[in-house]
């Protein structure tokens, strides 16, 4: 286990982690891109153009970053990643030929889930500032606080497609949730 003359440990291992969080970013991109596809005209299309135009900032903060730092890109699980998600649009949701109302739930669920992993990240590298100066510690910060912005209105977002989609009210799982 190597340690680069950073400070920073195990610096292979620290590439591999990165790599998977490009493909997640990759993978999250294109979810998003479809999901704007099925809401551009509704009351979550502006938001959703908003979070794919910050998810591609990020995506490209974490590459100048891996460059950074001398980590190359993996591409064969960019290009993973990009078929997994293709893939992923065949599910079983109850709706063989067409598109389930389900989806939407779906969609909302995970791209919720992904964005606190992808927050988990930017904390790693925050992290690693006192450790590397090739990291921007401003950077993350604002990163941080943006994935916590989507998140909180994700979150929503999500618990409205379920009150709409199953009934009851969102508001009561609104009180309920911690974000």
């Amino acid at each position: 286990m190597s340690s680069a003359p950073s400070g920073i440990r195990n610096l292979e291992l620290l590439g591999i982690y990165l790599n998977d969080h490009l493909a997640a970013s990759t993978g999250g991109i294109e979810l998003v891109r479809r999901m704007l596809g099925r809401h551009r005209a509704s009351t979550y299309g502006p938001r959703l153009e908003e979070l794919l135009g910050e998810l591609r900032e990020e995506r490209s903060a974490l590459k100048t970053t891996m460059q950074a730092l001398g980590i190359p890109v993996r591409q064969y699980k960019q290009a993973l990643t990009w078929v997994g998600e293709k893939l992923a649009r065949g599910k079983l949701n109850g709706a063989l030929l067409s598109r389930s109302p389900l989806s939407d739930l779906v969609e909302f669920e995970f791209i919720a889930i992904a964005v606190l992993a992808k927050r988990a990240g930017f904390e790693t590298l925050l992290s690693l500032t006192d450790v590397d100066p090739r990291i921007d510690r401003v950077l993350f910060e604002r990163l941080i606080n943006q994935a916590d912005k989507q998140h909180h209105w994700l979150a929503d977002a999500r618990r409205e497609v379920a009150a709409e989609l199953f009934g009851g009210r969102s508001e009561l799982a609104d009180a309920a949730a911690d974000t």
